[in-house]
């Protein structure tokens, strides 16, 4: 087992130690965000720095990987939890504390059961889809903030564009320019000084801004106000069954759309850097962080991508960084609340608002409409869905859309007839195949998938065609067919029923049925479901041409 801090030596703790003030100095202003975004006091969002990240960092298997809270699923907490009490009422909290509980112990028991392979249902276009419409709801409600206009951040999309569109006329002047001074700061400094925390030099800007000008009395510019000071009290949320019950779709919908991308890139900065993950482990240790999350006043904590590239860039290789982000944390929540009371909400809604543009999605969109319309679709259909229905409606339908997509690429397999050297020659998904044959009599057609029921059909029908049209195009009759079966793993019920049809019409045209290189697992499947029987079984295609090729005049 790999031991907690693992990579951390003598000669790259000063660097460590450097990227954990850099992490630092990213991650408690866009926290103090994604806790407003959630509906939750600024508290939430620190918490979540502090117990959470630490059980995290001590027992994930990732060296990178870097843990909190993050913008689409501060947007999914609201969105699942509006509808239940008052954003920013003591129940609300409560609520988001239960769904972060229910979030660890599903994590635990896909780690223990060894499920996490579930989470890959959730393709690129679905998480494309599904984040972009979460980030676009999260938009309208920072350019609001931004602007200084009240609108129900807890609604329906419609209705909060409705709201902000309603609301221009009450916009403040004074807190659309610290907004537009904020993006520019945020965009060019990222442009032309990355490794700058930006965000922080935003808050510490405006803040200073509007204390020596007095600007949220003097032009009514809004601030974060009085933030609580003292650690996480370590508490459990007391609720009826029924709404832990309520709770349990909006936590799955968590779990799935933190899996999908937190072990992505726990493997992919794994297989960058040279060390080895566990995914189980991972996601052992996103159960435990979540669990501390509900049970110190926080709320649901996933992977943060950005951040971990953040780290990465900074030449960190441990989870050094996260522990320096919850020392400091705790530190800022003993002795430095009150730095944080005059931060203006404009300047937080332009670094969230920044921080969100990429989850919009749009290159990937355009990438999508070139490379393929069906998944542009897909990833469409789940954005649109998230957009104006919710975010659990759009979990549902990205899975019906997966499983759609999964069945469409599963009943059109490649299915070719091959020339003696073993090379498709005429490809039987056209309607009008060229009618090639193997060799004079023979014909070996090569099923590149398991033949089940979504394609069982289509394979049936793809072999009649390919015995028609060689016979048509003037090679005598056909008296031989070879199935090759190396791509094929398994055979159901369904494709077995598909399969004796077949058998049935070969046998009216004097078509003899033999197989090829068939896998031992898959060998075993025939018989059981009957289709063997006395046919012959050749090791290579080439034997089988030998065997049953009639001799050439």
């Amino acid at each position: 087992m790999q031991k907690p801090l693992a990579g951390l030596s003598r000669r790259n703790l000063v660097r460590e130690l450097t990227a954990g003030v850099t992490l630092l100095a990213i991650a408690i202003p866009l926290n103090i965000g994604y806790a407003q975004i959630a509906g939750l006091p600024a508290t939430a969002g620190l918490y979540a720095l502090i117990v959470p990240t630490i059980v995290y960092a001590l027992v994930v298997s990732s060296r990178q990987l870097v843990a909190s809270p993050d913008a689409a699923a501060a947007a999914l907490v609201a969105s699942s939890i509006g509808g239940l009490a008052t954003a920013g009422s003591a129940d609300y909290a409560t609520l988001a504390m239960a769904q972060a509980i229910i979030c660890g112990i599903l994590f635990v028991l896909l780690a223990v059961l060894k499920l996490g392979f579930l989470a890959n249902f959730l393709s690129k276009p679905i998480l494309v889809g599904f984040v972009g419409g979460l980030a676009l709801d999260i938009l309208v409600s920072q350019v609001a903030k931004m602007l200084g206009v009240s609108i129900d951040s807890g609604g329906e999309f419609v209705d909060k564009v409705v709201g902000l569109v309603t609301g221009l006329g009450t916009a403040n002047l004074v807190s659309l320019a610290i907004s537009v001074v904020s993006v520019a700061i945020l965009l060019l400094g990222r442009r032309f000084l990355p490794v700058v925390p930006w965000a922080l030099v935003v808050l510490v800007l405006a803040t200073i801004v509007v204390v020596i000008a007095d600007l949220d009395d003097q032009a009514g510019v809004d601030v974060l106000g009085e933030v609580p000071a003292g650690p996480p009290a370590i508490t459990w949320p007391v609720i009826d069954w029924s709404t832990w019950l309520m709770l349990i779709p909006s936590a799955i919908a968590l779990t799935l759309v933190t899996t999908a991308e937190g072990l992505l890139v726990s493997r992919s900065y794994g297989e960058k850097r040279g060390y080895p993950t566990n995914p189980n482990r991972d996601l052992f240790a996103f159960g435990l962080g979540n669990i501390a999350a509900g049970a110190s006043a926080s709320f649901s904590v996933g992977s943060s991508t950005s951040r971990t590239a953040a780290m990465d860039q900074a030449g960190s290789r441990t989870q050094l960084p996260s522990l320096v982000l919850a020392l400091g944390t705790l530190l800022l929540l003993l002795f430095g609340t009150a730095l944080l009371a005059d931060i203006p909400s404009p300047a937080i809604g332009a670094i969230v608002g920044v921080a969100i543009l990429p989850l919009l999605g749009l290159r990937d969109f355009v990438r999508l409409w070139r490379q393929d319309r069906f998944e542009f679709v897909v990833g469409a259909a789940c954005f649109l869905v998230t957009l104006f229905i919710g975010a659990i409606p759009g979990i549902l339908v990205s899975f019906v859309l997966a499983l759609v997509n999964l069945a469409k690429r599963a009943a059109n397999p490649a299915i070719d007839v091959l020339e003696a050297g073993g090379e498709p020659t005429d490809s039987l998904l056209d309607e009008a195949p060229s009618g090639a044959v193997t060799a004079p009599g023979v014909i070996v057609i090569r099923l590149a998938a398991p033949l089940f029921f979504a394609n069982g059909t289509v394979f049936g029908d793809a072999v009649k065609r390919a015995v028609t049209a060689a016979e048509g195009a003037g090679h005598g009759p056909v008296r031989h067919l070879v199935v090759d079966m190396e791509a094929v793993t398994d055979v159901d019920i369904t494709g077995a029923e598909s399969f004796d049809a077949l058998l049935t019409w070969l046998d009216q045209r004097n078509v003899a049925l033999a197989f090829s290189r068939v896998r031992p697992d898959a060998h075993r499947r025939l018989a059981d479901l009957g289709l063997l029987g006395e046919r012959p079984v050749y090791e290579t295609n080439r034997a089988a041409i030998a065997a049953l090729a009639a001799p050439t005049p």
